[in-house]
């Protein structure tokens, strides 16, 4: 059976005033993969990420998600940007927060239909978050954050889903966690992932598109650390992270 294909990269090419970022990359991304990104700070990484979504142009290449454009296919997209413009003293709650994911769907801001807010609900009780749906999203723990901002970029029932960054300050145990509801999470929709963890990838991911202004990518069970050295130019520590189930809670 043939794979869809659902992101191609075809010879991109990709510049920041005349300093090239990426080169001739060309890779395909298939219907339920779960692609992590690594490489070096400023290898390229995010940029990848925004060409998906339509929110750079690239210089050279072509870039096509769903067989389209990424503009014309964004409505498609969930996105987990590495830096939230949420401001964390401002008294917005989570359920707020996750239906933010919903305003392209509203015709104005605020006004929410019944379905966006069952399907807050929805997404909520997925990530095992919903008891803390009517709290301010500034009193949370770090590691529930992190599900609140995955929920919003679920919200929106997406085919794929991209995070750049997305255990970025939370500790360990709570990395295991979050990548566990993303293991799951990756039987129904195609994941993209930015990180500079390789902690969790022969556990979780599928492939590993390594970069540094070009991109190769492999198989988890193909990386060696002779890729890893070439990638970032040392030696990386695997730290094997084991695994976490929790109960959930119903939201009602």
């Amino acid at each position: 059976m043939t794979e869809k294909e659902v992101i191609q990269f075809d010879n991109v090419s990709y510049s920041y005033d005349r300093f090239p970022v990426l080169e001739n990359v060309s890779f395909r991304v298939v219907e339920r993969d779960f692609l992590s990104i690594v490489g070096p700070n400023a290898g390229g990484k995010t940029t990848l990420l925004r060409l998906m979504l339509g929110l750079l142009k690239p210089t050279g290449g072509t870039v096509s998600v769903f067989g389209d454009t990424p503009e014309r296919a964004r409505s498609r997209i969930g996105y987990m940007p590495q830096h939230t413009s949420l401001d964390p003293l401002f008294p917005v709650t989570v359920m707020d927060v996750v239906l933010m994911g919903r305003l392209g769907d509203s015709k104005r801001l605020g006004f929410y239909k019944k379905s966006d807010r069952e399907a807050a609900a929805g997404v909520l009780d997925k990530l095992e978050v919903c008891n803390v749906r009517n709290r301010h999203f500034s009193d949370l723990s770090g590691g529930q954050r992190q599900r609140v901002l995955v929920a919003r970029a679920l919200v929106s029932n997406p085919e794929l889903l991209l995070l750049d960054e997305p255990t970025s300050n939370i500790d360990v145990a709570i990395e295991t966690e979050l990548f566990e509801v993303l293991h799951d999470l990756n039987k129904e929709i195609t994941i993209v992932l930015v990180t500079h963890d390789l902690g969790f990838v022969s556990q979780y991911v599928k492939n590993v598109a390594c970069v540094n202004r070009r991109v190769v990518v492999h198989e988890t069970s193909e990386i060696t650390g002779e890729m890893i050295h070439e990638i970032y130019g040392t030696d990386v520590r695997m730290v094997r992270h084991d695994t976490f189930s929790g109960g959930g809670t119903d939201c009602v």
